[in-house]
């Protein structure tokens, strides 16, 4: 309960070294972040620790209203959409957990009626509206809603929070991606229960959201944030969690197909368990978010009794730790408040740091409703599993492949665990907005090893290459015939392009006039990946460009393509056939993860004289990745 909140800090949990003081760059040289070897329960996290960070920013918002800063920011001009639906949901938390007879329920009350009627003006879109209508809801059931939202702000509301205002009269959505027909739905459902419509609008938007799972998820359960491009990232996976989340929480009961596209997000997820609390290493909007989908979709099985009994209590060690590394590495104890943007931090252009406030309140949302259920189901003040839990992590599969889709493109995830690395080798299609961003690239990721820079185009691990007619082409979108074998402790992934991603425009755009076959080959401490490039006859290639940005430092170079690193968990970075490579310190934009800053840039690269183009020209290029290990049995 949020009343035993300003009871005090949580002492910090056990970790494998103390966490530094808060401070420029504290986690520079640790892009891990915590090793929990054991972890607090989670709701002795949430309760002592981020429940009085959330007050001490709403008190904020109470004291300073319009005139609130966060982080340099102007939070009521900074052009935040969702602004006033987040701002409604965190309020509402802090209101309802006052027993009804606590003196504070009446300050309370009128503080949430004193910023509903600051924000009824202001935008309020989409996500925005589902977190409103959540929060007016809640009030609702508990008697509140009448004395915390006065009459005429009410009235407006009604009008306002209105999934009408973005999807078509015909079901189709006004330029959004295919995850908001779950924001819909959901934002219809709750004007139901609140009588403010019948049931017909919720019934056809449910209806619209489970029929794209099925157009464009096929047998494998994962929902293809495009209209069939191939997009399988984080919401993927989290998408269905939303929504049985959504159903429960609209006093719905979700069907068994439902549960069984839940089971496969489960069977993605647990193979990628591991000490620290990281989620997903590629695709956009990752971060802290890149975590909570974890915890969504976890939290959803738990409910639904997805999971088998030992599942479930590992499933909560792991959201235990999840919420610890929120508060020890995510919120910044100096500024009170959550950090994608500082400290050498990089997240993409939609998660800006213009939604300072209201990422941090949404962030909240998700810890505090998660960890209810997780008390609901008996786990209140339970320690998480320590030593049965890391044991249990030696059990998982070492090679794991997730297929999305198959057929004229092939879609894939190849997940390798090598001790306590988790290496994700994603095979999608970033498609419109997103494929050129390395985020979507079809090269292996670990968090705290190997990241993409949000919203970063330059070529990281894959080839860039100019036509001698200025074309640029990169291997990105089109893998077709993706094979994975393993043999002992290696793994092998290979696939073809018959086309290449022709860069320059919004959307993926197939040009044949190159085609690539490549081969991944993945060994305990060391990736090799080796390109075939072939260009058909009359067309040149003038150039090959390749990088690689890395945690890792002090670099000694052994001639032109070799490079090894003194300090960090990459130890070293070989090249044959893309030219001579150099390698220098680097601290400046776009050379910056998630997690924090890049320390080395290798740049390599040739330029090429194609003596007859009228034959198809060959090019060979590889290049090999070593790591130290941690903690290879």
């Amino acid at each position: 309960m949020m009343r035993h909140a300003m009871l005090g800090a949580l002492a910090l949990p056990m970790l494998v070294a103390a966490a530094p003081a808060p401070g420029a760059d504290r986690w520079a040289d640790r892009p891990h972040g915590p090793t929990y070897l054991t972890a607090p329960p989670m709701h002795d996290t949430v309760d002592k620790r981020l429940m009085p960070q959330l007050e001490a920013l709403l008190a904020q918002l109470l004291r300073e209203k319009r005139a609130m800063t966060l982080g340099g920011v102007k939070v009521f001009e900074s052009g935040d959409k969702f602004l006033p639906g987040k701002i409604a949901i965190a309020m509402s938390y802090r209101l309802l957990d006052l027993p009804k007879d606590d003196p504070r329920l009446a300050q309370r009350l009128a503080d949430f009626a004193d910023i509903a009627d600051l924000t009824i003006d202001d935008t309020n879109d989409t996500w925005g509206m589902y977190y409103y209508m959540s929060a007016l809801h809640q009030l609702k059931e508990a008697g509140l809603l009448d004395r915390a939202v006065r009459p005429a702000t009410l009235a407006k509301l009604r009008l306002k929070l209105d999934w009408h205002r973005f999807v078509r009269p015909n079901l189709t959505l006004i330029d959004l991606p295919n995850n908001y027909f779950g924001v819909a739905f959901s934002v219809a459902r709750l004007r139901f229960l609140l009588g403010w419509e019948d049931a017909s609008g919720s019934d056809a938007l449910l209806a619209k959201t489970l029929d794209h799972y099925r157009r464009y998820s096929g047998k494998y359960g994962f929902a293809d944030e495009t209209e069939g491009e191939g997009r399988f990232d984080r919401y993927s996976v989290l998408l269905i969690g939303e929504i049985a989340q959504r159903l429960v929480e609209t006093g719905m009961t979700p069907t068994a197909e439902v549960k069984g596209w839940l089971r496969r997000s489960i069977d993605l997820m647990l193979p990628r368990f591991n000490l620290e609390g990281e989620g997903f290493e590629y695709g956009r909007s990752i971060g802290p978010y890149g975590e909570t989908a974890f915890l969504e979709v976890l939290t959803a099985a738990a409910r639904l009794k997805v999971l088998t009994p030992q599942e479930e209590r590992m499933a909560y060690a792991f959201s235990s730790r999840i919420a610890a590394r929120y508060m020890d590495f995510w919120v910044d104890a100096g500024t009170g408040s959550v950090d994608m943007w500082d400290q050498g931090r990089r997240t993409d252009a939609y998660r800006g740091k213009h939604r300072i406030f209201g990422e941090n309140l949404s962030l909240a949302r998700q810890y505090i409703y998660t960890d209810a259920i997780w008390n609901g189901l008996g786990y209140r003040g339970k320690a998480p599993a320590g030593a049965d839990y890391a044991r249990w992590l030696k059990t998982l599969p070492r090679v794991t492949t997730t297929w999305f889709a198959r057929g004229d493109h092939d879609r894939a995830l190849v997940t390798i665990r090598d001790g306590e690395q988790v290496i994700g080798l994603p095979i999608i299609n970033g498609s419109e907005g997103q494929h050129m961003h390395n985020p979507y690239f079809p090269v292996p990721f670990s968090p705290g090893m190997l990241q993409g820079s949000a919203d970063a185009s330059y070529p990281h691990l894959v080839p860039r290459i100019t036509l001698a007619d200025g074309s640029v082409l990169m291997p990105l979108a089109y893998f077709k015939g993706v094979t994975i074998t393993r043999r002992g402790a290696v793994t092998e992934v290979s696939w073809r392009q018959d086309a290449l991603d022709l860069m320059g425009g919004a959307n993926a755009k197939a040009d044949g006039r190159v085609t690539i076959a490549t081969r991944y080959v993945l060994a305990p401490g060391k990736i090799t990946r080796s390109d075939t490039i072939t260009s058909k006859p009359s067309v040149g290639i003038a150039r090959i460009d390749l990088e690689f940005a890395s945690f890792s430092r002090d670099v000694t170079q052994q001639g032109t393509s070799a490079i090894r690193f003194g300090t960090g968990e990459v130890s070293g970075f070989t090249t044959q056939g893309v030219g001579d490579c150099t390698a220098q310190p680097i601290s400046a934009e776009p050379y910056r993860a998630p997690t924090g800053p890049f320390n080395t840039l290798i740049r390599c690269g040739k330029s090429l004289d194609s003596k007859d183009i009228s034959a198809p020209d060959t090019v060979k290029i590889a290049w090999t990745l070593s790591y130290n290990s941690r903690n290879r049995d």
